[in-house]
Order: C-alpha cells, then structure tokens, then sequence
C-alpha cells in the first residue's frame, strides 16, 4: 500500500472527501516525524511504536575493491509491532 492508496482507504472507510482524508494522513506522518525528530517515540498501543536509535560509526568493506570504509554513525528509525498487530499478520 502506498499513500495514495492509504488516502483512498481513509476516504471510503471514514466516508469523507480525498482531500480532507489526505490532509489527515499528512498530519498522522508529520505529527509522528516532529515526535521523532524531537528525540521521542511514537507509541500506539495494539499497533506498534516508532522510535530512534543511533547507529554507531564502523568500518565496512566495499564489495567491488574490497577495500575496507568508513560508514559515518547516524540516526535511524525503528518500529516494533504490538502484540495486536503481530497476531492479526500470523
């Protein structure tokens, strides 16, 4: 499923326009973005919960010349699935 088909899905289960329905999935992305851009997490019970992790630097080895690189830490998000959501996908 993409956005567009997420849009779409919020439109004829909420029975509201596209655009209104659009403009509810665009605040549901921003709002949990701003909340992990802020260094906290985004928990929704039954669901799952979105948080960040840092990802230290390490030495990696390029595939092609097999010479050994620097990969850069950084930040990067992670989900983990509520128990709801997990059975429901079994």
């Amino acid at each position: 499923m993409n956005r567009k088909e997420l849009v779409d899905a919020v439109a004829q289960r909420s029975q509201i326009p596209k655009t209104k329905a659009e403009e509810a999935v665009n605040a549901v992305f921003e709002t949990i973005t701003g909340a992990l851009k802020a260094g906290d997490k985004a928990a929704f019970v039954g669901f799952g919960t979105f948080s960040v992790a840092k990802r230290e630097a390490r030495t990696g080895l390029n595939p092609q010349t097999k010479e050994a690189i620097q990969i850069p830490a950084k930040n990067v998000v992670k989900f983990k699935a509520g128990s709801e959501l997990a059975e429901s996908v079994k």
